[in-house]
């Protein structure tokens, strides 16, 4: 007995066009036909389509509902899920406590380099008290090596003489 398009879709659980789609012109030759009643017309399929049709949406289906097996094997796992999960929860606790030292210790370097600079800066503020002092008499100066109040040579004329520095941006300083 054959069937009608509307009977396909609600066996197979298709739609039109995907049945559509399957029936190619060949197809369409051998096994639909075209039935005219009450001034509406129908597709209906021979027995040996619909028997080709079955088999190629029942075999799709069967893909689908061992896709929905497989989900459920997933589901199933529900433990070995809860175990990963644990897992994770501890690694994240500990990377917490991880970033949390990282975090002290990057505050204790702050510091640190705050003491330092205001050891600098306390350091230069001497260094310029010294350098605005009074001068040595020249007794002192006779004595220390290392103070030089004066250039000596034939070279000093009084001014100093500035030497170009090459470099790569040399040419920026002229």
């Amino acid at each position: 007995m054959s069937k009608t398009m509307k009977q396909l879709t609600m066996e197979f659980g298709v739609t039109r066009q995907a049945i559509m789609r399957k029936m190619d012109d060949k197809f369409r030759s051998k096994y639909v036909s075209k039935v005219h009643s009450n001034g509406v017309s129908k597709l209906t399929i021979s027995d040996d389509g619909y028997k080709l049709l079955k088999q190629h949406f029942l075999s799709s289906n069967r893909v689908v509902s061992n896709e929905s097996v497989s989900y459920s094997n997933y589901v199933t796992h529900d433990s070995v899920t809860d175990t990963a999960m644990e897992l994770l929860e501890k690694q994240l606790v500990e990377k917490d406590k991880q970033i949390e030292k990282l975090q002290q210790s990057l505050g204790e370097a702050h510091k640190l380099l705050d003491q330092q600079q205001q050891l600098n800066l306390s350091t230069n503020r001497q260094n310029e008290k010294l350098l605005d002092a009074p001068q040595k008499t020249s007794e002192d100066a006779s004595k220390d090596d290392t103070d030089v109040l004066e250039p000596t040579g034939d070279h000093y004329k009084g001014e100093e003489t500035k030497t170009l520095k090459k470099g790569l941006f040399g040419w920026l300083r002229r």
